[in-house]
């Protein structure tokens, strides 16, 4: 077996999902991921944790498709709008590319009670985040909480729609349809 080859994450991530889709997550092991991506167990284990980071990998860079937006928006940006501004930045992550990936992820989660309870905690630290820096902007409470909470129910939202069967519209565009609806919904006729 090759050791180093390039691009072994990826055909490890590839290879796993695969395998999670065909024999469950729970009985799909690191040996067959490794024996299947041609590496082995030592070099999986270089690349990720667990087999449960195969599928949660890049924790903190999903956090920071909405931190970074608010972060560097100008000082008197409404906390509506830094909100909005973090959406359609996850727009650019979640791009067309990713969608078969993320088609083939959700089953997987969702088959699983561990998977869906790390999923819901991926998107409870995302809020918290969101939390935290609109405060350190000067956000006032409930406004930061109800923003933030808000914002990641948009995204949610968005992302279910996004990987739905037959759907083919981009994830900045369903964004923005869920934006304008929440819109709606506040100030009607706006």
């Amino acid at each position: 077996m090759a050791r180093w080859q390039p691009g072994t994450r990826d055909r490890l991530q590839a290879v796993s999902l695969q395998l999670f889709a065909e024999h469950g997550f729970e009985q799909t092991t690191v040996a067959e991921i490794a024996a299947a991506a041609e590496v082995t167990e030592r070099t999986f284990f270089r690349h990720f944790a667990d087999k449960r980071e195969v599928l949660f990998a890049g924790q903190d860079d999903f956090v920071a498709l909405f931190t970074d937006p608010i972060d560097q928006a100008p000082a008197d940006t409404p906390p509506f709008d830094l909100v909005a501004r973090a959406l359609q930045h996850t727009g650019a992550f979640f791009a067309d590319d990713r969608r078969a990936w993320s088609r083939l992820r959700q089953p997987i989660i969702e088959a699983e009670p561990s998977l869906r309870e790390r999923e819901l905690g991926k998107l409870a630290m995302a809020t918290v985040r969101i939390g935290e820096v609109l405060r350190a902007r000067g956000v006032p409470e409930p406004a930061a909480t109800l923003a933030a909470e808000t914002g990641i129910t948009v995204f949610h939202l968005s992302f279910q729609q996004w990987i739905a069967p037959g759907e083919t519209r981009s994830m900045e565009a369903i964004t923005h349809e869920r934006l304008s609806a929440l819109t709606e919904l506040v100030h009607p006729g706006h």
